[in-house]
């Protein structure tokens, strides 16, 4: 099993930047493929970035490509995502989440969740 712990959420200006940090507990950090999610009030939980086991490929929402960044450090066991060029619509809560398989875009493929970090885009 692992455990996530996110953190980096705030409040910040349209057009400005955050990184979020997901720190995994667990000696087997480089099992797990892992994925950045968020939802806003009244909606569904989205797919946002995720990152192979290995670091090797990522994928990204059509949304956000082109200003977030996924990255993973193993030697920390931390994922980040670096969020550039805030939009008030990437106010969310924003989860990281981990397993061993399924499909990488998919939430529901996902067992392990952080408590999630706010973020809010003043316009």
């Amino acid at each position: 099993q692992v455990q996530l712990v996110e953190s980096g959420g705030g409040l910040v200006q349209t057009g400005g930047s955050l990184r979020l940090s997901c720190a995994a507990s667990g000696r087997t950090f480089s099992y797990y493929r892992m994925g950045w999610f968020r939802q806003a009030p009244g909606k569904e939980r989205e797919f946002v970035a995720a990152i192979t086991s290995s670091g090797g490929m990522t994928n990204y929402a059509d949304s956000v490509k082109g200003r977030f960044t996924i990255s993973r450090d193993s030697a920390k066991n931390t994922m980040y995502l670096q969020m550039n060029s805030l939009k008030p619509e990437d106010t969310a809560v924003y989860y990281c989440a981990a397993d061993r398989s399924g499909t990488i875009t998919a939430w529901r493929s996902y067992n392990y969740w952080g408590q999630g970090t706010q973020v809010t885009v003043s316009s």
